[in-house]
């Protein structure tokens, strides 16, 4: 697939402390960490405390995750349908007003505030071109002022600012954090994609997003 030959490593937050530290975080159904009944501060202070434990700054995870945070939110848990349940991306929890950085070259395809309770906020996507290939980076629960200047199909290098991360007053009522997902095929769709999906849908979601975690150098 051409997708394992695109450059990397990458980097989609920009730390300006000595060499970012991150280290993987368990935020399943099964995590010591987390629970269903936590507050969107409540979730942040365990975050803080747990990259302060580990002297580290971003924490990472969450690709095909399992996870009961989305019991909250009708986005996820539709009548008579059901539960999307499963992560689809990469989330990197840190803190809010850290700049966002796109991962290739490429295009702004789209961008949306997706308001919903447990949506992904200011969201953007890129379009990139790779030896003849179209493909999408989507970059989820932004600070909502970072939309008011952007325009469709203006050009980004890797590594430049697109955005800053939101807190939870405007990233759909979560910790900060980035989530970031490659997309295949967009489907049509604009300032938006699943990031989350049911038990069965993964064959397809999980073809047509592949895992971010072997473009970065964690």
């Amino acid at each position: 697939m051409f997708v394992t030959k695109l450059p990397k490593p990458i980097q989609v937050l920009q730390i300006y402390h000595p060499k970012p530290l991150y280290i993987p975080i368990d935020v399943s159904v099964d995590s010591p960490y987390f629970s269903t009944e936590m507050s969107a501060h409540a979730f942040e202070e365990v975050v803080d405390q747990y990259l302060q434990s580990a002297d580290a700054q971003v924490a990472y995870g969450g690709y095909l995750e399992v996870r009961n945070l989305y019991q909250r939110s009708a986005v996820f848990q539709q009548p008579n349908t059901e539960a999307r349940n499963i992560h689809l991306g990469l989330d990197l929890w840190t803190k809010a007003a850290t700049p966002v950085l796109a991962a290739w070259d490429g295009v702004i395809h789209s961008f949306q505030d997706n308001q919903a309770l447990g949506d992904y906020g200011p969201t953007i996507i890129l379009e990139h071109t790779y030896s003849g290939t179209t493909f999408y980076t989507l970059y989820g629960h932004l600070h909502r002022g970072n939309l008011t200047s952007l325009q469709i199909g203006q050009k980004v290098q890797a590594g430049e600012v697109i955005a800053s991360l939101g807190g939870a007053e405007e990233n759909g009522d979560y910790a900060p954090h980035l989530h970031f997902q490659i997309i295949l095929d967009l489907q049509g769709k604009s300032g938006d994609y699943p990031g989350v999906c049911a038990a069965s849908e993964l064959d397809f979601y999980k073809a047509n997003c592949p895992d971010p975690v072997p473009f970065f150098a964690f």
